[in-house]
């Protein structure tokens, strides 16, 4: 395993700025996460480190040794790519055997390591099938497959699992994080799927504009993220704009004066906010409970305009007195309330109401 550092990576497409001054620290046997909307430069970003683009400016290092301008097959990298790429007049042992091949290793050797890459991904049977006699999920396990027989230091994810039913999907993602740390794998795994990335990653970077916004654990990025794109970003959150009022009572919390009533909730990190500041406050649908919540004055009334059963969890969509519209999840639910005339009271408590700058 080895380390990665990005170093001010700079990457123009015409006018475009693609990259801007990108720099990242990624840990030995990391499985590090890439996520953000559509466009804003994770996968550019991952192709540079894998060797298949080159920065107008900026390095990349992996360890000590400058691979910025390495071609592919020098990298000790491997890519395992949203299509798959898999050769459809080849069986599974073939396919999986490609990259050996290529790097004119014995034929025993290759026969071997090809036996234990399928094995691995719990394929030891299919090794003589052709790719169109496969499922998706199985088509999938064979790429994931020819991406580790070579070992690699360093392995590379490009959406693999964006093509596979929401079942299957959930799966592999245990599987592919298992996979990684059993074999010492630093990870790069581009997604554009919170979950996903909250589920799997060790750490994960927010990228937005072709810059980095955030990074850190899942949870923390969850639970304090640093502005209003992260935080709608990351899962789903309703915004209360607001003006700071003063410091409360209770160390670390703050007033804030808003349309719903007097709120208090808590700063993001690196965040000092001071009286008379605008704010936009950050709360969660599921921290929004029908339940009391002790010593905390945020309390909301208002109607249920929708409401959404999805089994484990029923959504409701709420209209405030002020008419503000918010979003409650409620977990293994025992009733469902409906749509109607009867207002409703709920809450949330202080640690989950989260100011953000406007």
């Amino acid at each position: 395993m080895v380390s990665i550092t990005i170093q001010h990576l700079t990457k123009k497409f015409g006018s475009t700025l693609a990259l801007s001054d990108v720099s990242l620290e990624i840990a030995r046997g990391e499985l590090f996460f890439l996520l953000g909307p559509s466009g804003c430069g994770k996968t550019t970003l991952l192709r540079h480190v894998a060797g298949f683009s080159r920065p107008n400016r900026g390095t990349i290092l992996f360890d000590h040794e400058d691979v910025t301008h390495l071609p592919v097959h020098q990298r000790d990298a491997a890519m395992m790519f949203q299509s798959y790429a898999l050769w459809p007049h080849m069986t599974v042992a073939e396919n999986v055997a490609f990259g050996l091949e290529q790097r004119r290793r014995p034929d025993g050797e290759i026969d071997r390591r090809v036996d234990e890459a399928l094995e691995l991904v719990k394929l030891q049977d299919l090794g003589q099938r052709h790719i169109h006699q496969l499922s998706g999920g199985q088509q999938q396990r064979v790429a994931l497959a020819r991406a580790l027989v070579v070992r690699p230091s360093v392995f590379m994810l490009d959406e693999p699992l964006s093509n596979l039913d929401a079942k299957l999907r959930i799966e592999m993602r245990s599987e592919i994080r298992r996979i990684c740390k059993d074999f010492g794998l630093t990870g790069l795994y581009v997604t554009h799927d919170q979950k996903e990335a909250l589920s799997m990653a060790d750490r994960l970077a927010v990228m937005d504009a072709g810059k980095i916004v955030q990074v850190g654990p899942p949870m923390q990025v969850y639970r304090n993220p640093l502005n209003r794109m992260v935080a709608e970003f990351i899962g789903e959150t309703n915004f209360i704009e607001g003006m700071v009022k003063k410091a409360s009572y209770r160390e670390g919390l703050w007033d804030v004066e808003t349309a719903c009533g007097m709120m208090r909730g808590r700063p993001t990190l690196e965040f000092q906010p001071v009286a008379g500041q605008p704010v936009v406050l950050s709360v969660r649908p599921e921290a929004l409970t029908l339940y009391e919540v002790p010593d905390s004055p945020n309390r909301f009334h208002g109607n249920i305009l929708e409401t959404t059963y999805l089994g484990d969890q029923v959504q409701y969509e709420i209209s405030t007195r002020d008419g503000q519209l918010l979003r409650i999840s409620e977990v293994n639910p025992r009733e469902i309330l409906q749509p109607g005339v009867e207002e409703i009271a709920f809450m949330a408590s202080t640690e989950d109401v989260v100011l953000l700058r406007r």
